[in-house]
């Protein structure tokens, strides 16, 4: 799901890591210890078993198509909106929650996303492809240009658009990278790097097949240092025939970035495209009351005669 998060990115995602109110794709439970999953445990993967290339490449793909079967096949695939709603804990560099605030996440993929973080949609974060606004209560606003360009990488290397849209992209690689232990759980990674450079691995349970664990590392193109964002999916339920995550932990070169959970979900419920306009967030602004202008104090002396 989504890293806005939509997780905005989050969603939101990465997507340094820019912690704001816009996730993707998030879901219900405790969250402490959902907290405790958000830095991943894995164990060193053990090796490929020496596979020559081509036949490493081969492996990764049908593993991959495994993945795609076991998120519900063609229902995943054909997903083209959808609307969750949860809540989010966001962490401090402290490691401490600093904020637990409900969401509700409407998405048309790939990269129409708007947040609504209060129950009257007065605050919402709202993108759409390389536009983006946002409403509070001074207004609507234009997102900053960082915020567009994070939401955009985000959405380039969500779990979920990679498998939907990106398996066919010219310059991908493929890799098996071996088994492993995850959160207790065996599992095979699979690794795909891009024609940028940009590495996604995917850890799937070696029994249902379904993502336990997917990393994105990149590298700065001047300083080369290696920067990893991993999310952790966990309480699989099945929503109209696709496997969702209700909860979903993501942390940033290991410190705690969100934890998250759904309380619901629906898919292809056709969302008007109006909410994803400009003007959605201004009519919503005009519908707010307007505070009362104070009128001033009486003069303490005869105004002056003319």
């Amino acid at each position: 799901m989504k890293d806005v998060v939509w997780i905005k990115d989050a969603l939101r995602m990465k997507r340094g890591v820019r912690i704001s109110r816009r996730i993707a794709t998030i879901a219900l439970g405790a969250l402490a210890t959902l907290a405790l999953a958000a830095a991943p445990r894995s164990a060193r993967a053990q090796s490929d078993e020496a596979l020559m290339p081509d036949q490493s490449a081969a492996k990764a793909k049908a593993l991959l198509q495994e993945e795609i079967a076991a998120l519900g096949g063609q229902a995943y695939l054909s997903v083209h909106d959808y609307v969750c709603e949860g809540r989010l804990a966001q962490f401090a560099h402290s490691g401490e929650i600093n904020s637990y605030p409900p969401f509700k996440d409407f998405w048309i993929l790939p990269d129409e996303n708007r947040t609504e973080w209060d129950k009257k949609a007065t605050i919402v974060d709202l993108f759409v492809g390389n536009q983006g606004w946002s409403l509070d209560r001074s207004g609507v606003n234009d997102q900053s240009p960082e915020a567009i360009s994070d939401f955009r990488e985000q959405v380039k290397v969500d779990m979920d658009n990679v498998l939907r849209y990106r398996l066919n992209e010219d310059g991908m690689t493929f890799r098996y990278a071996g088994a492993d232990i995850v959160d207790l759980q065996q599992v095979e990674w699979v690794e795909l790097v891009d024609k940028d450079d940009t590495t996604m691995r995917f850890a799937l349970d070696i029994s249902t097949h379904l993502p336990v664990q997917y990393q994105v590392i990149t590298r700065n193109p001047v300083t080369r240092e290696r920067s990893e964002k991993d999310t952790l999916y966990s309480e699989y339920i099945p929503i109209a025939g696709v496997n969702t995550p209700r909860k979903i932990a993501q942390s940033q070169d290991g410190r705690q970035i969100f934890a998250a959970a759904y309380n619901d979900c629906q898919y292809n419920t056709n969302l008007d495209p109006n909410l994803f306009t400009k003007k959605s967030l201004d009519d919503r602004f005009a519908q707010e009351p307007k505070k009362k202008e104070e009128k001033p104090p009486p003069p303490t002396h005869p105004a002056p005669s003319h």
